[in-house]
């Protein structure tokens, strides 16, 4: 394999057609007409495949890579679809835990160059489209595949899965999905589809109903998933997670030990626990191997421990709810100072953030090396029009190091407010 040649290819799927994580806005597309195109062209190799789909606000990524990680560890092929990737593009789309080779995305790209300039796919319409030929040659028994954005003008919304999950519902891509948790959880919703068993795994009062309704509109079954389990004997601290979760519809106690150890994943494992059970139809999975899975899950940069003495953690929570539950996650270690690493991208609203993040840390102000960054002299304006000073650094790791420097063993360095600030970070100490 030709390494210029792949690095090529990504430069075509990068620079030559729309990628929302890069360009925000301009990428959006607002009907599924290219993506229906786009793989009819391909000869719809979505049909056939036992899909696993997954929506949400927060938790969706580490919601799919659970799931995988039981049904691979219960003896199946399973591939993955996920997005934004952090270091490696082919981060997205995994069997088995092993990325896609570089081989097979240069062939994808060659091989459909002339289909490519008639529809004109935006990136992620073509990352979609690349993983589901993927997962139709390699013959996967399942695949797992998380929403890009919203649920029901996503790219991945030409499905027809087995079942659906959708995490929570919170406020982030507003401009999008509107500026109230109703049309949001309808965006959302968009991805139940008749006949096909749902899960929402957090029942949130004010939206409920758009789910019941919405599923009783597809005569689909529907169980929210804080109230099929319940949930005790909870031990948390940074390193480890570990809780009992009892069904209360089929009795099954499951003693968990997760790999992913942010507060935040009792949800998404609640969740996860109510699909795997609800799925008896295709699996019939031993408590003991689903314990296995959660505990085997692997996924970068969710409360991802980078350094110790000091302790630092990135996450790539970046809107009010993931942030506010990383900020209640450091209740849980024992610091002297916070230092607070931080950096956003440009269409994302900081009034909420800026008002409800630790007043008391050392800030270290960054810009994420992607066109949709926030400019960082923006950014540090907008904490200080509510008193919060800091620092402003030309790059991510300068910012990591800046902090590094200044914080004694026995402070916290904290990472994070964008997806794309962990992945500069990642991709910087990893090289």
């Amino acid at each position: 394999m030709n390494r210029n040649k792949y690095e090529s290819c990504l430069n075509y799927l990068y620079s030559q057609l729309p990628m929302y994580q890069r360009v925000g806005q301009a990428a959006y597309k607002t009907d599924l007409t290219n993506t229906v195109r786009l793989c009819e062209s391909l000869g719809n190799p979505q049909n056939g495949i036992k899909f696993i789909h997954v929506a949400g606000t927060n938790g969706k990524t580490s919601t799919s890579h659970f799931i995988a990680s039981i049904l691979q560890e219960a003896g199946y092929k399973v591939g993955l679809y996920t997005s934004p990737h952090l270091i490696d593009f082919r981060e997205r789309i995994l069997i088995n835990g092993e990325m896609v080779s570089k081989d097979f995305v240069i062939r994808f790209v060659d091989d459909n160059k002339v289909i490519f300039d008639e529809v004109k796919p935006s990136f992620f319409e073509m990352t979609v489209a690349m993983a589901f030929v993927y997962f139709k040659q390699e013959n996967v028994d399942f695949a797992v595949i998380e929403v890009g954005l919203g649920g029901r003008l996503d790219s991945t919304n030409i499905i027809t899965p087995i079942i659906c999950e959708i995490t929570n519902i919170g406020f982030d891509h507003v401009q999008f999905l509107g500026n109230t948790l109703q049309s949001i959880a309808i965006e959302k919703a968009g991805i139940i589809k008749k006949n096909v068993p749902v899960v929402i795994s957090e029942t949130q009062d004010e939206i409920a109903d758009v789910f019941k309704n919405k599923a009783k509109e597809s005569d689909a079954p529907f169980l929210f998933a804080d109230k099929v389990f319940s949930v005790s004997d909870v031990v948390q601290n940074v390193d480890s997670l570990r809780f009992v979760a009892k069904s209360l519809l089929t009795g099954k106690i499951y003693n968990i030990d997760s790999a992913l150890v942010g507060h935040y994943e009792i949800k998404n494992i609640i969740g996860v626990l109510t699909v795997i059970e609800e799925m008896s139809r295709y699996v019939e999975i031993p408590v003991e191997t689903i314990e296995r899975g959660i505990k085997e899950a692997k996924l970068r940069g969710r409360w991802d421990i980078i350094g110790r003495n000091p302790l630092t953690v990135c996450d790539t929570g970046h809107n009010i709810d993931g942030i506010l539950v990383n900020m209640d996650m450091l209740k849980y270690a024992k610091y002297n100072k916070l230092h607070i690493v931080f950096g956003a991208v440009n269409d994302k609203d900081l009034d909420k953030i800026v008002t409800k993040i630790d007043r008391s840390a050392t800030y270290y102000f960054c810009k994420p090396s992607i066109p949709r960054g926030m400019d960082v002299d923006i950014l540090k304006a907008k904490f200080e029009s509510v008193g919060i000073e800091g620092t402003s650094y030309s790059s991510c790791i300068e910012a990591l190091k800046a902090a590094q420097n200044a914080a004694l063993n026995d402070d916290l360095i904290y990472v994070g407010g964008s997806t794309f600030v962990v992945a500069d970070i990642l991709s910087a100490i990893e090289c």
